[in-house]
């Protein structure tokens, strides 16, 4: 166990950490793929497709296309998302219980997500999660700081945080990445939706593996 005082501040991703958003998600990107008339895969065969920007899955999805028809495939996807889709999502149990534990526990959350902040803002209402969070970070509709590196890196400049302050929560290797790119420690839920290889490659400091750990791991590590 490492002694306190240690990091802070958690940087907490959304999809995949503290949501399943995996209906919604899926149902967006099949919406958005038949409506352009191009083969609509299995739900399950999208699921790589939660928690990367979106730009990047549909230039996988759609790999002898112009750019303008993935952008195209975006707005789409958004065209369904921002009335259903962001709603077709459950919290994972013991989110509730962890973030209001850690809370208690005087430490600073800020949500990073690459998911765009006015999408992201509405999940957590509704889901009574947002009054858990000093603040929520995530891209703009035009694709700004959807790099996850650029947003951990945008977040702690605007809150005036150093890296090895904070403690970023996520399921991704973006999450890990970006972690490393600004001097954070990483801690993987490997109950989202990264597989083996990819934690692996991640190479996170620490690995959870479910969400009623989280508490007494961060505890031991922040």
């Amino acid at each position: 166990m490492l002694s306190n005082p240690g990091p802070r501040t958690l940087l907490i991703d959304l999809d995949g950490t503290l949501t399943d958003p995996k209906p919604g998600i899926t149902n967006c990107i099949r919406y958005a793929l038949e409506q352009l008339g191009r083969p609509v895969p299995a739900v399950d065969d999208l699921t790589w497709c939660i928690g990367p920007p979106l730009m990047d899955s549909f230039r996988v999805l759609l790999p002898d296309a112009d750019e303008d028809v993935a952008v195209r495939a975006l707005g789409l996807y958004r065209e369904r998302f921002k009335d259903t889709g962001m709603y077709e999502n459950v919290v994972y149990d013991g989110t509730a219980e962890f973030l209001g534990a850690v809370r208690g526990q005087g430490r600073r959350l800020y949500l990073a997500t690459s998911k765009p902040h006015v999408y992201a803002n509405p999940i957590l209402e509704y889901f009574g999660l947002d009054g858990y969070f000093d603040g929520v970070y995530g891209s703009e509709l035009d694709g700004t700081r959807a790099d996850k590196r650029e947003l951990l890196a945008h977040l702690l400049a605007e809150q005036g945080l150093a890296g090895n302050d904070c403690v970023m929560i996520g399921d991704r290797i973006q999450d890990a990445n970006a972690a490393r790119h600004v001097g954070a420690l990483s801690v993987w839920a490997d109950w989202g939706y990264g597989e083996t290889a990819e934690r692996d490659e991640a190479a996170p400091d620490f690995v959870c593996a479910a969400m009623p750990q989280l508490s007494e791991l961060i505890a031991e590590v922040a």
